[in-house]
């Protein structure tokens, strides 16, 4: 196919994070996080039309004019037709770059064969279903994320919580952060696309009894309240002894 001079996006890696926020902006599906980084798939998904350009807080993404195959809107209709056929098979490889391909993790045999009644005499079982959990790393399309129960919880909590796993994550998709050492206004906007685009079923919030924990909660309350959606939320405080307080 002749290329033609036309406007593509262009995205600095050095600045890129992998946040994912850029990628539901893009109809075409043109942007993939892959191996940690958006990227242009294909020349031909982009149309130049710069829905993308201000979804990104790293500002790595910009218009430019260069040599490139000319939008091909037949191309893109197979390709999202792929991708929506990709998200109903299960993945082939775990990778942490976003959360667009995840390898669900653990023995369904393993945890079947642990009954309610014996469970709390059995050996632990981890009950972490999917990977990435960094809330940085996780694209708001990942497909752990659509009609479930979902656990936000501080870095700080599994740590202090012993019986974190059976208590809290388990039948639950887990999401971490810390306000204090990430970025607050991308933890926001990730959010508020997690809360808009899946139809999650409850939000439980699991945190310190800490100053910067309570920061966390004001960030899922405010962003829960932007998305409008309507989704149930429990909050559940954990004493730096590692008892539930509340």
């Amino acid at each position: 196919m002749n290329k033609v001079l036309r406007k593509i996006i262009s995205i600095d890696e050095e600045k890129c994070d992998g946040c994912g926020l850029c990628i539901p902006s893009c109809e075409e599906g043109a942007l993939q996080i892959i191996e940690g980084k958006a990227r242009l798939v294909k020349d031909i998904y982009c149309d130049g039309l710069g829905n993308c350009l201000g979804e990104c807080p790293q500002g790595a993404i910009a218009m430019i004019e260069r040599e490139a195959e000319p939008f091909n809107e037949n191309a893109v209709e197979e390709h999202l037709n792929s991708l929506i056929k990709e998200k109903d098979e299960p993945a082939e490889c775990g990778v942490c770059g976003g959360g667009t391909f995840i390898e669900k993790i653990g023995s369904t045999e393993i945890k079947g064969s642990v009954t309610s009644e014996n469970k709390l005499n059995s050996e632990p079982v981890p009950e972490l279903s999917h990977w990435p959990v960094q809330l940085h790393l996780v694209s708001p399309q990942a497909r752990f994320l659509q009609g479930v129960d979902l656990l936000i919880a501080a870095d700080c909590v599994p740590f202090a919580h012993a019986d974190f796993h059976r208590m809290f994550l388990a039948e639950k998709s887990l999401l971490i952060g810390c306000p204090k050492l990430d970025d607050v206004d991308v933890y926001h906007q990730k959010l508020v696309e997690i809360f808009k685009q899946n139809k999650l079923s409850s939000i439980t919030l699991v945190h310190m009894e800490v100053g910067c924990c309570f920061g966390l909660s004001r960030l899922v309350n405010s962003a829960l309240k932007e998305s409008g959606a309507d989704i149930p939320l429990k909050e559940v405080i954990i004493g730096i002894d590692g008892s539930i307080k509340s």
